[in-house]
Formats: C-alpha cells, structure tokens, sequence
C-alpha cells in the first residue's frame, strides 16, 4: 500500500475509534448517534487534493454509512442560498431504514478548562480557546438544526420530493478529550469518559518528560493513535519545535513516547 494511502487508513481507523462526545440526551431536539464502523475496509478519497480535517471527516462519515445496507445517502454537503448568499449548509440528507434524515457531523478536540465558564459543558474548549462544547452544542440547537424548517430549505429539498415535516434530525458528534495532566483521572458527569484520549499540560511542566521521546504529528494526523513508526525526537529537539508553535499561540497535539515505551496523546497549550 502507498504510503500516503496507509496514513490514511490510519486516520480512518482513529476516525472509526473515536467515541460519541455524548450517550444519553442533551437536548430534546438533539439526537446523538452512532454507526458501525469498519476500518478494516479500504477507505478511498474522493478528491486528492489537500482537504482539511473537518471535511476529510465527512468523508469518513460518507464512506462509513455507504456500507450499510439499510441506508442510502441522498444528499451531501447541500448548501441553502438566498440568491447569492449563503444561509448555511446541510451536512447530509440520508434514508435510514426508509426514513428521511437530517444528519450533522461534528468532530471536536476538547481540553478540559474549568477556569472558563461557570459549568460543564463550558469547560471543554478547544486547544486555542477559541471554541467551546458549549458554543458548538449551542450553535446546532439555534442555527445548524433549525435550517432544515427555512423556507430556503423548503423550496430546495421539494425539488428531491422531500417534505421537512417528515424528516428527523440526528447528530453525529465525536470528540478527542485532554484534561489536565493531574486531572486526567477525573470521571466527568456530563460527557463519555471513553472520549479521553490523552491530557494536555503548559510548557513549564514538561521537565517531567525529560527523558521520553516525542513527535508532532500534522494536523490531519491528529486523527492517528499513536504508534512507534515515526521519526521521535529527543527533549532539546522537541523544545525547539514546540516553541515555534507556542510563539504563534498555537497549542499542538504531539506523541509521548515514555522509557517503558508508553505511548501518549498530548497537548502542550500556548496559554
């Protein structure tokens, strides 16, 4: 297998190995769901051009539920204008088991923050700290899921003979989640506790690895578990890499790679 195909299908099988954020009901009007997923199966971009994160995640989604055989993809990515504005986008139209579905796909990198906000579901912020579950959650309940009932909506999707009134709505929300080094123990209430796949720590607390080995993966292959086929660098090494990112407030997902040959997920957060 080419390379560049075999790193694919490592992101498909991290993609395929990442947890639902949440199990039971948030929201009376969001549905969190799941499919089955096969990473055994070869996993074929559509469009070779460089794609970011967010959308080669769709494809996963796309290439996912196209082997279940009780599901048909009528839509993708179907884009609701007002002449020549854009109002927003449908992630996916699909039948599931013959019924229509509106169907949302998020996949998050969260760490957890309780310095910011005053619960739960505000603690979890992106590595930048410029997102947040709360924000995200909150922006699917007032914009992305209510567009299906716009009346731009409306109008586009009686041309493929679909009626709002008989479609469901689902999300299907993944996360990776990084609490703090010395917090990473904690059992949180609000959200899946299998999403934790690493932790994060600050640039002052990395003496604590001195000895270990390290890698910083590109963004697309934040989707990887770790694994020892990469080319580690040693403490000094690492520093100077990481500095790079840290000056320009970047917070970085980099591999861990402990002296009994541990292998660990981590940011190291500008803030």
């Amino acid at each position: 297998m080419h390379f560049k195909n075999k790193e694919i299908q490592l992101q498909y099988q991290g993609f395929c190995e990442t947890k639902s954020l949440w199990i039971n009901t948030l929201h009376k009007n969001i549905q969190n769901t799941d499919y089955q997923c096969n990473y055994v199966s070869l996993f074929k971009v559509k469009n070779q051009l460089q794609l970011r994160l967010g959308k080669l995640v769709e494809q996963f989604v796309f290439h996912q539920i196209s082997e279940n055989e009780n599901i048909e993809i009528l839509i993708e990515n179907l884009q609701i204008q007002d002449g020549k504005l854009t109002i927003g986008e449908l992630d996916c139209i699909l039948l599931d088991n013959g019924k229509p579905t509106h169907l949302e796909i998020i996949y998050k990198f969260y760490l957890y923050d309780a310095t910011v906000g005053n619960e739960e579901i505000e603690h979890w912020v992106g590595p930048n700290r410029r997102d947040s579950f709360d924000l995200k959650y909150n922006k699917l309940i007032h914009k992305q899921l209510p567009l299906l009932h716009h009346e731009k909506t409306k109008k586009v999707l009686k041309e493929y003979n679909l009626d709002v009134n008989d479609i469901e709505q689902k999300v299907y929300f993944k996360a990776q989640l990084f609490p703090h080094l010395k917090e990473r123990n904690t059992v949180f209430p609000l959200i899946n506790n299998e999403c934790i796949e690493g932790f994060y720590i600050y640039e002052k607390e990395l003496k604590e690895f001195k000895t270990a080995k390290f890698f910083i993966p590109t963004k697309l292959n934040w989707l990887v578990k770790p694994h020892t086929h990469v080319d580690w660098l040693n403490f000094e090494d690492f520093k100077g890499r990481l500095h790079t990112f840290l000056q320009k407030e970047n917070s970085p997902l980099c591999w861990l790679k402990q002296t009994n040959g541990e292998l660990h997920k981590f940011f190291v957060v500008w803030w």
